[in-house]
C-alpha cells in the first residue's frame, strides 16, 4: 500500500509504502502530537467516503492518495478505523447477521411470508366489508382478547363460532359510524343508557306479544331471510306453501304474501306509539350532540340496531363475527395456513435455540479474556436468528463477590471505571471485525491506540485478539500507538521487526523510519559498539551506572565516578576515556582499549553534542542522550562557577541540578532569562538520562529538536 499525503489534519507531508506481502500487520510508534490521530482521521475519511483537509489551515491544498500495488484507490468498505475509545458506540444492525443460520431463517421467513400474504387478504376484505378505517388487526385482537397484539389468538378463539353461524345478519353494518369514539362516549352517559334500556324494555314487550316473532329465535331479520331464501330456491314456484302457527294457522303460498305479512308484523312493533316515544327520547338526546349526526342519520334507517346498544362489547363481537362469516373464505384460508405453519415453526425455533452463533463466540471471547466486573449474555438471540428482531439485545450481570445483579447498559456504564468502559468498548469492535470475518471482506484495519489506559490484563487480551486477526488472510492491520511498552510487546508477539516504524516530525513533514532499539537497544546495539562509536559509548554511561546500582550499591567507586559524568563534580573534567573503559571492562568482563584513552570524557561529550546538531532529524536514541548529558553538564558547570562555593557544591549528595538552581536563584534572582533556561534544563534532561529499568519511552516522546534548541541556549550561557 502506497500512501502520499499533504496537508491532512496537520500532516504536512507523508510518503510511505507498507508491504503486506510477507505479513499482515505493521506497527507505528508515534509520540503524542506527531501524527497518530491525524493518520487515523485520514483513513476514517476514506471509510466515510469524505474528503480530507487541514483543519487549522483549510486553505492549504490537501492531497490524499492511498493506493494498492495496482495503483487503485482503497474501496471505502475495505477500511475500518478502530478509535481509542467511543463510549456511545454500539453494535450496528449488520452485526446481528452473525446470528443467522441462512437456511433456517429463509425457511422461517417463507412461512411468515405466506401467512402475511393471507393476513393482508383477509384484512383488506374486512376493511371493505366494514368500511372501517381503524387498525383492524388491533381492533379484532382487542375485542376478543382484551389485548391489541393477539390477532391470531383472537381468530382462533372464535373460529368455531363463526363456522357454526348460519348467516351474517350484521355484515352490512357500517362499523365506524356506530363505534366512533364520540358515539361511544355519548352512549356511555347515564342519560343515554336509561333511554336505551327503556327502548329495549318496550321493544321486548312488543316482541313477546307478537303473533309470529319470538325474542332470540325468530325476529324480523330471520323472517326476511327465510322469505328471500325460499324464493331464491324456487320454493313457491314449486307450488309449496308455508304454514305459520299462531292462534290460528295461516297458510302462505307466495313470496309476496309472506313478505307483506312480515312487514305488517314489523310495522305493528315499530309503529307502536309508546316505542316511538322511547325512540324519540333517545333521538332527541342524540340530536343535542352535533358531533354524532352521522350516527343519528344512520340510526333513523336502522332502528332495529337500537336494541343492540345496551351491550356494546357483545354488539362488537357479533358484528365482527358477521363480517368474518361474510368473508369466510379468506378467514379460513389464513387460519389454515397459520395452523399448518405452527408445527414447523416450533421445530425451527427449537433447532435455532440449539444453534451456537458467532455472537456467542464473540461474547465468550470477551467474557473469557477481559477482566471486567460483569458478564454478558444475548437476551433475544432466538428472535434475531429468526428475523423477528432486527438487533440483538445484550444482558449484563454485574458481579461483586458472591452477589450478582442484572443491570441495564446505562446503569452499568455509570458503575464502571474508565478502563472497564474501554474494555466494554472493545466488545463492539470484536462484533464489527467478526462480521467482516464472516463475510470474508478484505479489510485494512487502522488500530489507533486501542489499548490506551488499559490495565495490563486487558492490554494483553487486546494484543491476543490482534494476533488472532493477523492470522486471518482477509485482514491487514496498521497499528498506531504512543505507548512504547505496547509497541514493544506487539513486536515481540506477532509484528515482524521490518514492519515496525517510528514516526518523527521534521520541518518538511512526517517521516516513518524503520524501528531501531525496540528490544533492548543497550544489549543489542550500544554495548557491542561501545569501542567503535563515540555516541553509543556515551549513551552506555547511564545504563552502566544503573547496572552497578542494581548489582552493587550507590557507594561503589565506579558508580560514584560515573555520577561525575552525569553531574558536574570536582573531578568531572579529569575522568578520561580510559577510566570509562576500565569500568566497562570490569562490569562486563571485556577487554576494550580505546585509541583516544587520554581524552577527558567531558570533552568527548561536548564534541559529540556538537555533532548531534548536524545530524538529520529522526528517532536518534543516542543523539538525545548525548545532548541531554551535555546540556546538564554544561548548565551545572555554569552554575557551579557562578555560585563559586566549593563547600556548598561538595555537600550536595542528591538532586544536584534543582539544588544548584535554587541557590542560583537566591544569588542571581534578577537574571530571569538565564533562570528560565536553567529551569528547562531541570525539567527536560533527567528523563533522557536516568533510564531506569531500561524504559526509554521519554526519549522517544521528546523530539530531539527541543533538545537541540535547549543545547544552543545553554551553550550561549558560558
Amino acid at each position: 500500500m502506497n500512501i502520499d499525503l499533504e496537508s491532512c489534519y496537520g500532516i504536512k507531508k507523508l510518503q510511505v509504502q507498507f508491504d503486506f506481502s510477507k505479513a499482515k500487520a505493521c506497527a507505528i510508534y508515534a509520540p503524542n502530537g506527531s501524527m497518530k490521530s491525524s493518520l487515523a482521521q485520514t483513513f476514517q475519511d476514506v471509510a466515510d467516503g469524505a474528503a480530507s483537509k487541514d483543519r487549522i489551515f483549510p486553505a492549504r491544498a490537501c492531497k490524499r492518495e492511498i493506493k494498492d500495488e495496482a495503483g487503485a484507490d482503497l474501496p471505502k468498505e475495505s477500511v475500518l478505523v478502530v478509535r481509542p475509545y467511543d463510549e456511545v458506540l454500539g453494535h450496528s444492525a449488520k452485526t446481528s447477521t452473525l446470528l443467522v443460520n441462512p437456511a433456517l431463517r429463509k425457511e422461517y421467513e417463507a412461512l411468515h411470508a405466506d401467512i402475511d400474504a393471507a393476513k393482508d387478504t383477509l384484512l383488506n376484505a374486512l376493511k371493505e366489508q366494514s368500511g372501517s378505517k381503524k387498525d383492524l388487526e388491533k381492533e379484532l385482537s382487542s375485542i376478543f382478547t382484551a389485548r391489541d397484539d393477539q390477532f391470531y389468538v383472537a381468530l382462533n378463539r372464535i373460529k368455531e363460532e363463526v363456522a357454526a353461524m348460519s348467516d351474517s345478519s350484521l355484515a352490512t353494518v357500517t362499523y365506524d359510524v356506530i363505534f366512533d369514539d364520540k358515539v361511544l362516549a355519548l352512549l356511555a352517559t347515564d342519560e343515554a343508557k336509561t333511554a336505551i334500556q327503556d327502548y329495549i324494555k318496550k321493544y321486548n314487550e312488543l316482541l313477546a306479544a307478537s303473533t309470529y316473532f319470538k325474542k332470540g329465535t325468530f325476529n324480523y331479520y330471520n323472517a326476511t331471510t327465510v322469505a328471500k331464501q325460499l324464493a331464491d330456491n324456487g320454493f313457491f314456484d314449486a307450488k309449496h306453501s308455508v304454514i305459520l302457527n299462531a292462534d290460528t294457522k295461516l297458510e302462505v303460498t307466495s313470496q309476496k304474501e309472506l313478505e307483506e305479512l312480515i312487514a305488517k308484523e314489523k310495522d305493528a312493533i315499530s309503529n307502536d306509539r309508546d316505542l316511538k316515544k322511547k325512540f324519540a327520547k333517545l333521538d332527541k338526546l342524540i340530536q343535542k350532540n352535533v358531533t354524532v349526526r352521522d350516527f343519528e342519520a344512520y340510526l333513523q334507517n336502522h332502528e332495529e340496531l337500537l336494541v343492540r346498544l345496551g351491550n356494546i362489547p357483545a354488539f362488537k363481537e357479533d358484528i365482527w363475527k358477521s363480517y368474518l362469516k361474510a368473508r369466510f373464505e379468506p378467514f379460513q384460508d389464513l387460519l389454515n395456513k397459520y395452523q399448518a405453519a405452527q408445527a414447523r415453526r416450533k421445530e425451527i425455533e427449537e433447532q435455532a435455540a440449539k444453534e451456537r452463533t458467532q455472537w456467542e463466540e464473540v461474547i465468550d471471547i470477551f467474557n473469557d479474556r477481559f477482566f471486567v466486573p460483569f458478564k454478558l449474555e444475548a437476551t433475544n438471540r432466538l428472535s434475531v436468528i429468526l428475523g423477528q428482531d432486527p438487533m440483538l439485545n445484550l444482558g449484563f450481570t454485574f458481579e461483586d463477590g458472591g452477589d450478582t445483579a442484572s443491570v441495564d447498559r446505562n446503569a452499568l456504564m455509570q458503575a464502571l471505571s474508565t478502563g472497564e468502559k474501554r474494555a466494554f468498548y472493545v466488545l463492539n469492535i470484536l462484533f464489527e471485525i467478526e462480521v467482516r470475518k464472516e463475510a470474508k471482506q478484505e479489510t485494512l484495519i487502522i488500530v489507533d491506540d486501542i489499548a490506551d489506559s488499559f490495565d495490563y490484563k486487558n492490554k494483553y487480551a487486546i494484543i491476543q485478539y490482534l494476533m488472532d486477526i493477523a492470522e486471518d488472510p482477509h485482514f491487514k492491520q496498521i497499528i498506531l500507538t504512543h505507548n512504547f511498552d505496547f509497541y514493544r510487546t506487539i513486536q515481540s508477539r506477532f509484528v515482524r521487526y521490518p514492519d515496525c516504524f517510528m514516526a518523527s516530525k521534521t520541518a518538511a513533514g512526517l517521516v516513518l523510519e524503520r524501528a531501531a532499539g525496540i528490544q533492548n537497544v543497550f544489549v543489542k546495539d550500544w554495548k557491542p559498539n561501545f569501542a567503535a562509536e563515540s555516541k553509543k559509548k556515551i549513551s552506555c554511561i547511564p545504563f552502566m551506572r544503573n547496572l552497578i546500582e542494581y548489582t552493587k550499591d550507590a557507594a561503589d567507586p565506579d558508580f560514584v565516578k560515573l555520577t561525575s559524568l552525569l553531574h558536574w563534580k570536582a573531578d568531572s573534567d579529569q575522568i578520561t576515556i580510559s577510566d570509562l573503559d576500565v569500568i566497562f571492562n570490569r562490569l562486563f568482563g571485556q577487554n576494550v582499549a580505546s585509541t583516544d584513552g587520554t581524552k577527558p570524557v567531558a570533552t568527548l561529550i561536548d564534541h559529540e553534542a556538537g555533532e548531534c546538531l548536524k545530524a538529520a532529524e529522526g528517532i536518534n536514541f543516542e543523539n538525545k542522550i548525548v545532548l541531554a548529558m551535555s546540556i546538564r553538564l554544561t548548565a551545572e558547570r555554569f552554575m557551579v562557577e557562578r555560585i563559586n562555593d566549593p563547600a556548598f557544591v561538595a555537600g550536595i549528595d542528591a538532586n544536584q541540578t534543582p539544588k544548584l538552581l535554587k541557590k542560583f536563584r537566591e544569588l542571581f534572582g534578577t537574571e530571569l532569562k538565564t533562570i528560565k533556561v536553567l529551569q528547562r534544563v531541570a525539567l527536560m534532561t533527567p528523563e533522557n538520562i536516568h533510564l531506569n529499568s531500561f524504559m526509554y519511552e521519554p526519549i522517544l516522546d521528546m523530539s530531539d529538536g527541543h533538545l537541540r534548541r535547549l543545547y544552543r541556549e545553554v551553550a550561549a550561557l558560558v
